[in-house]
């Protein structure tokens, strides 16, 4: 039976990049885009970071009773979805590891409905300080930057991310991403093992 490697941590913590630089060092891993109705951004593509879809086909959607994981973020531009289908990406037949990016909520509806063997977190960190200093220096690169979309990121995370939400949901293990490198040699070993061990 494969396995879900699940990336999540507080926003500006580095996760995308941890994201990638995984796929380029484990390449067997497989990748599941999930789907959001917020807008695109600059340097995104559509079917790539996620699948880009109106409110009013996220209706259409919800109807097809395939929506494994849905949240809603209230940011000051609306509300932003996001959410993961069940759309055939999914197979796990051929012992197929899957690498995927999220939210701890997201990662707890996902545990709900693959089951908690199924799934392995991987939970990214960094010092508040320097975290909020990346989302600030991120958003003043964007052609419209909105830096109260930062700021209500940065508090929801720390609502989101409480030491008693990462205990109950059995998240111990954190790696910490200060050195990039020394990061991902870390995770890498971690899933090493844990396919040692299948």
């Amino acid at each position: 039976m494969g396995r879900i490697y699940y990336i999540m941590g507080k926003s500006a913590t580095g996760k995308d990049t941890v994201y990638k630089e995984l796929l380029k060092r484990l390449p067997d891993l497989k990748t599941i885009v999930p789907y959001t109705t917020r807008p695109i951004r600059e340097g995104e593509t559509d079917g790539v970071e996620y699948h880009f879809r109106t409110i009013s086909e996220l209706d259409g959607l919800k109807e097809s009773g395939k929506i494994i994981e849905l949240r809603v973020y209230q940011t000051v531009v609306g509300p932003w979805y996001y959410f993961t289908m069940d759309d055939g990406q999914f197979d796990f037949r051929n012992a197929t590891d899957y690498l995927m990016i999220g939210t701890l909520e997201s990662y707890e509806k996902m545990c709900q409905y693959f089951g908690n063997d199924l799934l392995v977190p991987i939970y990214i960190e960094i010092p508040d300080g320097i975290r909020l200093k990346r989302a600030t220096d991120r958003e003043a690169a964007q052609k419209k930057p909105n830096f109260s979309e930062v700021c209500r990121r940065y508090l929801a995370d720390e609502h989101d991310f409480t030491e008693d939400n990462l205990e109950r949901l059995g998240i111990g293990k954190r790696y910490q991403n200060l050195d990039l490198n020394q990061c991902l040699e870390e995770i890498v070993k971690e899933i090493g093992l844990f396919c040692e061990h299948r």
